[in-house]
């Protein structure tokens, strides 16, 4: 027995020569008992015949081999470089937006100009005030006065048009200043502590200080307050305030129910000369 046979194959030697071997039934060769298969029809049909499973491999074979190609297929060329490209770009857009012959658009599309939205007032700056003209540093001197006297006379209407006092009133203390220090901040001899202040000359009438003449000592004020010229003005038109009926008094009679001189009728002499000094002055 050859060693590839199995013992259930039949042998065929024992067959006599020259009879031919019959085909099993087909009950035997799909198995005992069961019935015949039917046959095959449709896509599998097709599918179980030898020429198109054929076709199918040779198929797939053919994707398989284009994927593989795909893969593993390399360009060898070197990229360009990224200023070529850029400068090549750039070219382009320039051609593109910088020509001067440009083709018309095929569709004219009408714009429609968008108003601007108003702007707010721009806000108005207040209106400078007028500004009054600015006297000069130091007035120009009339009716016969030094600069220095032309000077202290200024601060004397000064301070009476700030208190309000009414003209005649200022011709009254100009005239007052004019007798009693001829419009000079005198010290006095007989107080020393006079000339640690500013001072224009001196006397020597007791106590007596300053522009209007005022005692220390009769309660108008310090050494100090009487040597300062609006000090002095100032106490002068607070005592004239106090005379009843002073308006309507003569300017020597005025300035005497002030001061209280021993030369009442001294102050009259003055009246025109402080009335032209106030009229440059105001």
């Amino acid at each position: 027995m050859h060693p590839d046979h199995t013992p259930e194959q039949p042998s065929t030697e024992n067959r006599p020569a020259g009879r031919p071997t019959e085909a099993p039934p087909v009950e035997r060769r799909i198995g005992r008992h069961r019935a015949p298969e039917p046959p095959r029809r449709g896509a599998r049909a097709a599918l179980a015949s030898t020429p198109a499973r054929i076709a199918l491999a040779g198929g797939v074979t053919c994707c398989l081999g284009l994927v593989a190609f795909a893969g593993t297929h390399r360009v060898d060329r070197e990229p360009r470089p990224v200023q070529e490209v850029l400068a090549e770009r750039a070219a382009d857009e320039q051609r593109a937006s910088r020509s001067l012959q440009r083709a018309a658009s095929p569709l004219a599309v009408p714009v429609t100009p968008v108003p601007a939205s108003p702007r707010p007032p721009a806000a108005r700056s207040a209106a400078p005030k007028p500004k009054k003209p600015a006297r000069p540093a130091r007035p120009r001197p009339v009716a016969g006065l030094t600069q220095l006297q032309m000077d202290n006379a200024a601060v004397i209407v000064e301070v009476g048009v700030d208190l309000g006092v009414p003209r005649r009133g200022l011709v009254v203390a100009v005239a007052t200043a004019m007798q009693e220090s001829d419009l000079h901040n005198l010290a006095s001899d007989v107080l020393p502590e006079s000339y640690d202040h500013p001072h224009q000359g001196s006397g020597s009438d007791h106590d007596s200080v300053g522009l209007f003449q005022q005692r220390p000592s009769s309660g108008w004020g310090t050494v100090a307050q009487l040597m300062r010229p609006a000090y002095a003005a100032r106490a002068f038109y607070s005592a004239l305030a106090e005379i009843p009926g002073w308006r309507e008094l003569s300017v020597t009679d005025a300035a005497q129910a002030v001061q209280i001189s021993a030369y009442p009728d001294a102050y009259a002499r003055h009246e025109v000369r402080a009335t032209t000094v106030v009229d440059a002055l105001t």
